[in-house]
């Protein structure tokens, strides 16, 4: 008799809404697979789904679960009896057990005898454990909102409306939500609204591929793409593949099938944003290219079950003609009223930050502060004069926002900073300034742009330092992994605009210079939650950037500049002579007049570390990487100088000497960083 047997576990339900469906899929898989090793019934097995059904088809599981010995030790014996009577802890051991407290043996643990007492227990049946399994199986499916149906108290993301659970050539007899395990499924519903009977589910997969029904999602990917590569190669276009919103059309087909639509090229005059979006965020159509160029045509994806799809991209190319002419509408409308901020004021950005006006005040602060520190950039790279950049940077900041009161962004809020790039470039703007309004929230991911200019730069760090100032003044600090005002991303791009462009940041003095506009709050709390991040961003030893930090340095450009240095340059041999200097350097006092009287000198080495010491620090260098490699060429003549002198002389004068000597190159080193702190 065969210790394993086929398994089919089919749940329908009506149409599964997508977004919630993709987000949750590895936690779906993984919930049984943490069920089946909680049965002890591990087995592969194959987790498929399509809008209407979630499906698990294991070849082989085993028909029932392995015998296995339980162990339990109980209290030592003299706590779990009292002259040869059971007290409350035995007789508490014994009802864990489930027997008498004659039946408890007991063993030796360590120098104590305790209870113990071993169960064999017979597997049981998994035909006894599918109902329990399957149940567990569905409400751990968390997909946020549920519902409920008919007048029953059961909540799922959608109502179940048959079920399916066969082990082998075996119906079982189980029940979900009130629907009983039958041996039916369902076809396309194109095909049939009748259940089918599945007589064999060998053939289950077979029968659903004629009734129009793909279930592998993997599959059903494979078929658009492929429909999508035959369309491009026919057509001459280019076709945007979004991962996610394939996904999408993948979960919402059974039957997908990628077909070409077309628009009016009239609106092509509308910015490509707006048309994607209008297809991608409604419609979930796919846009298409042209030789670099959004073309007026556009792929979706049917679920339809025809000889003749004429009629389906009709109705499509039907359905997005409204949305586009609205668009259109938009457009035209918002051109006419023109960028301004009228409505802002009524906008509140954060409770107790007040409204966005308020922000866009504070934002114009910080930003004239921050041009004004890199002035010297912006002239170099504009070739403009400094009235003209701080009007031009008070001018960007103040339209940045004035797009969120337009029609379109009201439609397609994903849109904002991108409308108002295009109606500050249609209304004549400086292009310093409809560029900066494009590019205000970047980066917005880890690997996305940066602002292309300076001037860009200065109005998104603005945005994001007030954000980062604002919050933290009214207590909103991220916590463990949560941070849903995104400020850990919005101090990585912060970091990452200063290393791009090699801009003097320091963060106290920035800090200290906006601190009016907020009220008071833990400023060093800020400055160690955009340390931590530093230290995230640039990805070395935490320790290097510790060292950094320890040295006083303030400005973060600098830090990253320091710590890039120090470990490329920092080897293991290196670092143990000079951890040596700073060990010797911890008493000195580094801030005192640190003098070397050569007289005192008694060998031939400390006259040769002296004098290559005054020669490296005599000298100019291009970075700190080449001050550095002179500093840590000190090392050599180091180690000699460690073998032949004893730093710690009997003689006061010679040691004073001696440990002001080596202190001066532990102090030439914490100009860049505290080795002491470093640790590889």
């Amino acid at each position: 008799m065969s210790m394993t047997k086929p398994l089919l576990i089919e749940i329908g339900v009506e149409e599964l809404p997508a977004i919630p469906l993709i987000k949750i899929l590895n936690q779906i898989e993984e919930s049984w697979i943490s069920i089946l090793k909680e049965y002890r019934v591990e087995s592969s097995f194959n987790f498929s789904y399509t809008p209407r059904r979630l499906l698990l088809i294991h070849d082989e599981i085993p028909i029932s679960q392995p015998d296995s010995s339980i162990e339990l030790f109980g209290p030592p014996v003299d706590v779990a009896f009292r002259d040869g009577v059971a007290t409350k802890a035995g007789e508490g051991f014994a009802k864990r057990c489930g027997v008498d407290i004659g039946e408890i043996s007991t063993t030796k643990r360590g120098d104590r005898e305790i209870l113990y007492y071993r169960r064999e227990e017979i597997g049981r049946d998994i035909s006894e454990l599918l109902e329990e399994m399957v149940l567990k199986w569905v409400k751990s499916m968390n997909f946020g909102k549920m519902m409920r149906w008919g007048d029953s108290s059961f909540e799922f993301i959608r109502p179940v409306r048959w079920l399916q659970v066969r082990l082998g050539s075996t119906p079982l007899d189980i029940e979900l939500f009130g629907v009983k395990s039958s041996t039916t499924t369902r076809l396309h519903r194109m095909v049939s609204f009748e259940p089918v009977e599945v007589e064999d589910i060998s053939k289950f997969e077979e029968l659903l591929e004629r009734g129009e029904v793909i279930i592998s999602p993997e599959a059903r990917e494979r078929r658009i793409l492929g429909d999508i590569e035959e369309i491009e190669s026919r057509e001459s276009i280019e076709v945007e593949r979004d991962r996610y919103l394939l996904k999408e059309v993948v979960a919402i087909t059974e039957n997908p099938k990628a077909l070409m639509g077309r628009f009016d090229s009239r609106f092509l005059k509308l910015p490509e944003e707006v048309i994607i979006a209008s297809m991608k965020g409604h419609q979930r159509y796919f846009p298409t290219f042209r030789d670099g160029k959004l073309d007026s045509s556009f792929i979706f994806v049917s679920n339809g079950v025809t000889d003749d799809y004429s009629k389906i991209i009709k109705g499509n190319e039907r359905v997005l003609k409204p949305r586009l002419s609205d668009a259109l509408f938009f457009y035209h409308n918002d051109l006419k009223r023109g960028l301004v901020t009228d409505g802002l004021e009524s906008i509140t950005f954060i409770d107790g930050l007040g409204s966005l006006i308020d922000k866009i005040e504070r934002e114009r602060y910080i930003a004239e502060g921050l041009a004004k520190l890199y002035m010297d950039r912006l002239i170099e790279e504009s070739g403009r004069g400094e009235d003209e950049l701080l009007k031009l940077i008070d001018r960007a900041v103040t339209l940045a926002k004035a797009d969120l009161t337009s029609e379109m962004v009201y439609e397609f809020t994903e849109l904002q900073g991108i409308m108002g790039y295009y109606y500050a470039k249609a209304l004549g703007e400086d292009r310093s300034v409809y560029e900066a309004i494009r590019e205000q929230y970047y980066p917005i991911g880890e690997n996305s742009p940066l602002p292309s200019t300076i001037f860009s730069a200065i109005i998104s760090m603005s945005i994001k330092l007030d954000t980062l100032m604002g919050l933290f003044s009214i207590g909103k600090i991220p916590t463990g992994s949560k941070d849903p005002f995104a400020l850990r991303r919005a101090v990585n791009g912060i970091i990452r605009m200063v290393m791009e462009f090699d801009l003097e940041f320091n963060i106290e003095q920035i800090l200290d210079r906006n601190s009016k506009l907020y009220q008071n709050y833990d400023r060093g709390r800020l400055v160690d939650f955009i340390l931590e991040r530093l230290k995230r961003v640039i990805g070395v030893n935490p320790s290097i950037i510790t060292a950094v930090l320890a040295s006083n340095e303030g400005d973060i450009n600098r830090v990253i500049k320091k710590v890039k240095a120090l470990d490329s340059r920092l080897s293991r041999d290196r670092f143990s002579i000079f951890k040596r200097v700073a060990n010797i350097s911890k008493d000195v006092d580094l801030d005192g007049n640190l003098t070397v009287d050569e007289e005192l000198f008694e060998k031939d080495i400390e006259s040769q570390l002296y004098s290559e010491y005054r020669s490296v620090v005599s000298k100019s260098y291009r970075g700190y990487e080449e001050r550095l490699e002179a500093l840590f060429g000190l090392g050599s003549t180091l180690d000699r100088y460690f073998d032949e002198v004893l730093v710690n002389s009997d003689d006061e004068a010679i040691r004073g000497n001696r440990r002001a000597e080596v202190a001066l190159i532990y102090k030439a080193l914490l100009d860049i960083a505290d080795i002491k702190y470093i640790s590889l």
